[in-house]
């Protein structure tokens, strides 16, 4: 049986990572601006399995507008190319040797407003994470023995201000993203 303060410490530690996933999962999502995390998702058929593109090139964001990717083998310039227009992303490369040049197009006021509701869906994610760290710690604590209804209860108060503390961080995430986003 655990003791309160490892079930609080458990509980920050499941919080924190919460708010670490939704970070990276807004890196993912494009906003104006070219960033090297934009291309993360995208999968390359190489050497017979399906590999992560920083696994087969660099990744690099020359320019604001602007993405390249040098592969590390010639050979599989064609297959990058490839990958990532068939990875969903809006993107039309385009190949000049082992450099393939993934101009970025200006994003459309519809997608701006799409894509900051892909965000607020993430950020909900995140804090359903939190709220369920909270849950399930708070009916450990209900149910550890030899502990005074005080300590119970303080142990609740401390619980529920990392949830808030938490969520109010996913909420600077969001307001921040959101804010990139509708820049133009």
């Amino acid at each position: 049986m655990s003791t309160i303060p490892e079930l609080v410490r458990h509980a920050r530690e499941l919080m924190a990572k919460a708010v670490e996933s939704t970070r990276r999962e807004f890196s993912g999502i494009r906003s104006g601006k070219a960033t090297t995390q934009l291309l993360d998702i995208v999968r390359v058929e190489a050497y017979g399995s399906l590999v992560p593109i920083t696994q087969v090139a660099l990744v690099a964001a020359p320019e604001p507008r602007l993405l390249t990717v040098q592969a590390f083998d010639r050979g599989l310039a064609p297959a990058i190319e490839k990958a990532i227009r068939d990875a969903g992303l809006g993107l039309n490369p385009a190949t000049a040797g082992t450099l393939i040049r993934v101009p970025l197009p200006p994003l459309s006021e519809e997608r701006r407003k799409e894509l900051v509701k892909v965000v607020h869906k993430l950020a909900e994610e995140g804090r359903i994470a939190v709220r369920h760290a909270r849950t399930e710690t708070l009916a450990k604590v209900k149910k550890v023995e030899h502990v005074s209804d005080d300590d119970k209860s303080r142990a609740e108060k401390d619980v529920q201000k990392l949830t808030d503390e938490h969520i109010r961080q996913i909420e600077q995430l969001v307001h921040a993203k959101e804010a990139e986003i509708l820049e133009v």
